[in-house]
């Protein structure tokens, strides 16, 4: 028994110190900083795809989810539609992300990172019949996160 505690009291320590040290540190301290968007936030970039998409595109309402990565350098990479009604709409969206300037990079500890984005936009119809209808998106849903 006395060997089982000193073992215990010898190795424990040394347990505990892996779990919070390492290359994935947790950073208790926190001085992270968002991505910016031409000067803004995110709502500059729902402002830069509502601006440049090709609404004859977009002709059914529906809900749209994209994800992409700000990388260190500030680029868009690795986009990917999660959810989509139709072809058309995913294509015009991919388009749009595709011509979209750098970003400044989120910052943690005072060193770029890179960034996840998940990105839901979802488009209704609005007018009547006398007026014509026309597929506008609704505010946006925004859920950044960290790369893991």
């Amino acid at each position: 028994m006395r060997l089982f505690l000193l073992f215990f009291l010898l190795v424990a320590p040394v347990v505990a110190n892996a779990q919070i040290s390492g290359e994935d540190e947790v950073y208790l301290n926190g001085d992270y900083v968002e991505a910016r968007f031409n000067g803004g936030g995110i709502e500059k970039f729902h402002e830069f795809i509502y601006s440049r998409l090709d609404r004859s595109k977009i002709t059914k309402p529906g809900k749209i989810v994209f994800t992409f990565v700000i990388s260190e350098t500030g680029e868009i990479k690795d986009v990917r539609i999660v959810e989509f009604p139709y072809v058309e709409m995913a294509t015009e969206i991919i388009r749009v992300i595709k011509t979209a300037p750098k970003w400044q990079p989120a910052k943690r500890g005072g060193k770029p990172t890179s960034l996840n984005v998940r990105f839901p936009m979802e488009f209704v119809q609005k007018g009547n019949k006398e007026q014509g209808r026309k597929v506008e998106p609704t505010e946006k849903e925004i859920d950044s996160g960290r790369k893991e």
